[in-house]
């Protein structure tokens, strides 16, 4: 089994949630996350309160993003990867991460199953 986490912008989630759909994952978890990446950050203009033009900008370190978890079998992991990139990259350095990791072990609380049944 693999677990994929994939982080992406928020407004991203719904084309990720098509896709693992898509591919019949069973289940997910989401995380609304703050970071930084390796990417130049750009400055942008900051508005007051009521929305009028201030003329301020910051340069904000840290980014808002979502972070996706899925644990999937080791036959499935390769496509749904492959898909994520295809339908999620616009070729910008602000489109996100992908990172797969084994996982030896699953367990099914209530029903008691394990391994990849219990996904």
């Amino acid at each position: 089994m693999k677990e994929i986490s994939i982080v992406i912008p928020n407004a991203r989630l719904g084309d990720l949630n098509q896709v693992l759909y898509k591919h019949k994952v069973g289940g997910l978890s989401y995380y609304n996350i703050h970071g930084r990446g390796r990417a130049q950050h750009e400055s942008r203009e900051v508005t007051s309160y009521e929305g009028y033009r201030t003329g301020k900008t910051v340069s904000p370190e840290f980014e808002s993003r979502t972070k996706v978890e899925v644990v999937v079998s080791d036959s499935a992991a390769k496509e749904i990867v492959d898909e994520v990139i295809r339908s999620l990259s616009t070729g910008s350095h602000h489109d996100g991460k992908v990172f797969v990791k084994d996982i030896p072990e699953a367990y099914d609380i209530g029903s008691k199953e394990t391994g990849e049944r219990a996904l």
